[in-house]
């Protein structure tokens, strides 16, 4: 009983999410008891199945493979030295040499920390799309939207002229009338937010050509209220009609969110920015350095500069922390001990 209730509360990490103690008090068994019939569940396939935490579960495995000596011991209880590359602080909390800690780090990382999810049977839902967006022969882009996203309702008029014959008053009359006109306004509101999604979208591609040619660098600053005013609507329709919206492309499907993005201003004279084309610039840049030529926050500044790019330092390192980035001097410590970690 113990073990079926346990099981129960193994996530499809593997990891067993729930207190002991608890546990004990709900089943009216002693903590000891729990705790060794968990030993016995920690036996099982996956290694390091229903272990409580990260440490718990990599001591498991290693325990099967006969490597939990006291240096390795050591190594679990610091894996937040490990996290941080501190290779100083692991080897003296381990008591080995440099060659050492390379080995058994490299046994920690042929470990499974999350041994559930070879078994996981967690069902993906794929984003279906509101809109395609095709190339078309003539060279533009071909606009159309996904009938099957659509809803579909028709209204039944033969429904409706065999029951009026049974109207015995005029206040039924009345009713079957208003609900014939409440049908035919609901099926004319959809066809009406179909319409007003396909010129929304219309609009979002005639304004984002340059990216669905050349790609995200060429992203345009846009907001609501430019296509609002392009297609001559109020800014919070277009607001709730690009809402859980998805676009595919031949870049692949984007919320239709995605294409409005504030705007960075230029260097001189030049057209501004798209914030969101500015953070993929910053992420390849960071992405081609070398461990010998790290880019700091001011570094990136200059060069996005010299590209025409007038950002400040502040904002170069928020779009970076947004895409948990760390900064130049973890970077450069992280690349400097690569070889070994790896």
């Amino acid at each position: 009983m113990i073990g079926q209730y346990l099981i129960d509360l193994v996530d499809e990490a593997g990891y067993l999410r729930g207190d002991i103690a608890t546990v004990a008090d709900k089943l009216g068994a002693p903590e000891a008891e729990v705790e060794a019939v968990l030993a016995t569940l920690q036996e099982f396939d996956p290694p390091g199945v229903c272990a409580r935490d990260l440490a718990e579960c990599l001591t498991v495995q290693l325990k099967e493979r006969d490597r939990f000596d006291p240096a390795m011991a050591a190594l679990i209880a610091n894996l937040d030295l490990l996290a941080k590359r501190d290779l100083a602080g692991l080897k003296r909390a381990c008591g080995v040499d440099e060659d050492d800690l390379v080995e058994m780090v490299a046994e920690i990382r042929n470990l499974n920390p999350k041994p559930g999810l070879a078994f996981g049977q967690g069902i993906v839902q794929p984003i279906v799309p509101d809109v395609f967006v095709r190339a078309a022969p003539d060279g533009t882009w071909a606009v159309e939207l996904n009938a099957d996203t659509l809803p579909r309702v028709l209204v039944n008029q033969s429904y409706y002229a065999r029951v009026s014959k049974t109207a015995k008053s005029e206040k039924e009359r009345a009713f079957l009338t208003e609900c014939l006109q409440t049908a035919n306004w609901l099926t004319r509101s959809l066809d009406q937010r179909a319409k007003t999604i396909l010129k929304v979208a219309i609009e979002i591609v005639r304004q984002q050509d340059a990216f669905l040619v050349y790609g995200v660098q060429h992203l345009r600053p846009l907001n609501l209220r430019m296509v609002a005013d392009a297609i001559k609507m109020h800014e919070s329709t277009v607001s709730r009609v690009t809402s859980n919206k998805y676009m595919a492309t031949p870049r692949g499907i984007f919320e239709l969110k995605y294409f409005f993005s504030s705007a960075i201003a230029a260097t001189g004279t030049g057209e501004a920015h798209s914030a969101e084309a500015v953070r993929h610039r910053i992420k390849e840049l960071i992405e081609a350095e070398s461990s010998e030529a790290v880019l700091s926050d001011d570094t990136i500044v200059q060069r996005l500069k010299d590209a025409g790019v007038d950002i400040a330092r502040r904002t170069v390192a928020k779009y970076r922390e947004a895409m948990h980035i760390p900064s130049s001097v973890q970077r450069r410590r992280e690349k400097q001990t690569s070889h070994i970690i790896d």
